[in-house]
């Protein structure tokens, strides 16, 4: 268990790298418009990332992804891959996902963008997505069992007509992309891990507007809805703190409850 815990030089590190990830989706919202493809969506992140920050994109060469960003437009639910033939259209909705590695360390967030006018279902969509993850960060402080995080997200998701999916979750972070523990986004006691302080993981909820059931496409990265509903995700990287959680990649337009540290 005490390997999950970060170090105080860790967590200095991982303070500038989830800075920077929030940066670049602050950065890139102006782009993120009606007719520009996901490809110019990645080369200018990419870009920012390399010559702006100074700092590495983790997607970027992953088990083999061939580019720096994930985007995940409508009814793909993740690891969608920008291509100059995806332009974003009118209505649209997309999930851009964010990775950086600065001094070794790892980050990792997204937010949807809404792409013109957009149907109220995919309003809704975004709006309860974003707030099962901010319920959750609520939640969190030492001495909590992990699993109520995934309790709190299903709950209120179900409660919203909306559905979880099961098959990806989030996980801890660090010096490594993917580290223990797993942070399911729905209820599951099996797993009888107590959140402790200085743990860092992400959570990232992903939820569809129909059946929570997913098929993975022949390319072996993008992961859609098996029914062609909407999919929705936002995902922060956290700190677990003294009294709750500090998040390592807040944006500044957030509006969280005060009993969120953000240090950015």
């Amino acid at each position: 268990m005490n390997y999950m815990i970060k170090k105080p030089t860790e967590i200095k590190k991982m303070r500038i790298s989830g800075k920077i990830a929030a940066e670049v989706l602050e950065m890139i919202e102006k782009y993120v418009r009606p007719n520009i493809s996901t490809e110019d969506i990645n080369q200018i992140c990419h870009d920012y990332i390399i010559h702006e920050k100074k700092a590495i994109s983790a997607c970027l060469g992953y088990h083999g992804f061939p580019k720096s960003i994930c985007t995940s437009i409508n009814d793909v639910v993740c690891h969608g891959i920008p291509n100059k033939k995806k332009i974003l259209k009118e209505g649209d909705i997309v999930n851009i996902d964010i990775t950086i590695i600065k001094d070794n360390y790892h980050s990792d967030t997204s937010k949807m963008f809404l792409i013109g006018e957009t149907s109220i279902l995919s309003k809704r969509l975004c709006t309860i997505a974003q707030e099962s993850l901010y319920r959750s960060l609520k939640l969190v402080q030492p001495g909590i069992p992990l699993y109520k995080i995934g309790e709190t997200i299903q709950n209120y998701v179900e409660n919203n007509n909306f559905s979880v999916v099961k098959e990806y979750c989030g996980h801890g972070i660090g010096r490594n992309f993917h580290e223990e523990p797993h942070i399911l986004h729905y209820k599951n006691k099996d797993n009888n891990i107590v959140l402790k302080k200085d743990m860092i993981f992400t959570i990232e909820p992903m939820i569809n507007s129909g059946n929570p059931q997913v098929r993975c496409m022949k390319d072996g990265w993008t992961v859609k809805t098996k029914d062609r509903s909407l999919s929705a995700q936002y995902e922060h990287t956290i700190l677990v703190t003294e009294y709750g959680c500090e998040i390592l990649t807040w944006r500044k337009n957030e509006k969280i409850c005060q009993k969120l540290s953000n240090k950015n």
